[in-house]
């Protein structure tokens, strides 16, 4: 059984393209449900799973307090999986066809008020590295990057002058996103005053740096960014995706149309970026419930 997942996992990186975060979901995916085949089925060859095997496994992950999200997620690795082995000739059927998948809790994202951000990003930028964070939160808000995008930028991305930038999303796909002025002011300044103190002799192409001059990682960006709000008293839980959310939030209020908002965002799919026009919905509720005298 083994060899097939190889083989898969080969299919996703070679010819999908797929990132490195997304084929460590399917690994995990899938070694966790070739470990139930083995232990609680006693199968030793894909072509023996069936239907009810699959249909087990999904109770199994939902005993086991699996979230219908999870549940989802990992019943499409094995569809994904199935489908492959068959057009392999690996396995005469797909015994996943026709499995209903469970239906996701939708929550909403959790985003910023405008206020809010702009009292995160009004901070003292005395030093380097503070030059550095302002210019990284600055850059996440003006064009909703995604952390990973963010860290993976190289100097060469940046195209200052003309106000965007370029970053590769999921499935390595290129697109070209605006850069707002005071993006680019602060973005400007840290590359004239910081990143060369940074990166001293090290020898990298990578945009943003830490102390080391090595490329910042996304969990030593999240550190920055919890530090930077419990600096700036902001108490609503933020994580590396919260600027993200805010940026999407935050045109779709001020009138932006959803297909420009998805292109900028990088989602393949328009239903993923509706879930932003809830979440406006959901604030123009709060703030006619705050300030109308009849609410």
């Amino acid at each position: 059984m083994n060899h097939e997942l190889d083989d898969f996992f080969h299919y996703l990186k070679v010819e999908r393209g797929l990132s490195h975060n997304t084929l460590l979901s399917y690994r995990r995916d899938l070694q966790a449900y070739q470990l139930h085949m083995k232990e609680q089925c006693n199968l030793d060859d894909w072509k023996k799973v069936s239907r009810a095997n699959i249909t087990q496994y999904m109770y199994h992950l939902h005993d086991s307090g699996k979230s219908s999200a999870t549940i989802a997620r990992s019943l499409s690795s094995i569809r994904l999986f199935h489908q492959f082995l068959v057009r392999e000739y690996q396995a005469p059927t797909d015994p996943s066809l026709h499995i209903e998948t469970p239906k996701k809790e939708r929550k909403l994202p959790k985003v910023l008020s405008s206020k809010e951000v702009e009292t995160l990003l009004t901070m003292e930028v005395n030093h380097p590295l503070a030059i550095r964070n302002k210019a990284m939160l600055e850059m996440l808000y003006a064009t909703g990057l995604r952390v990973s995008e963010l860290i993976s930028l190289k100097v060469s991305d940046l195209h200052l002058t003309m106000g965007f930038v370029r970053t590769f999303g999921k499935g390595s796909k290129e697109r070209i996103v605006p850069l707002g002025e005071l993006a680019q002011e602060a973005v400007d300044r840290y590359i004239t005053l910081s990143r060369t103190q940074l990166v001293k002799k090290t020898k990298t192409d990578a945009l943003f740096v830490n102390q080391h001059g090595k490329p910042l990682t996304r969990q030593g960006f999240w550190k920055i960014l919890k530090g930077i709000a419990k600096d700036a008293g902001i108490k609503k839980e933020i994580t590396p995706h919260t600027l993200r959310h805010s940026f999407a939030t935050h045109l779709l209020e001020n009138g932006a149309d959803l297909r420009s908002v998805q292109e900028m965002l990088g989602h393949a799919d328009i239903s993923t970026t509706q879930i932003y026009t809830h979440v406006s919905k959901s604030r123009i509720k709060d703030i006619y419930k705050s300030y109308h005298p009849r609410a």
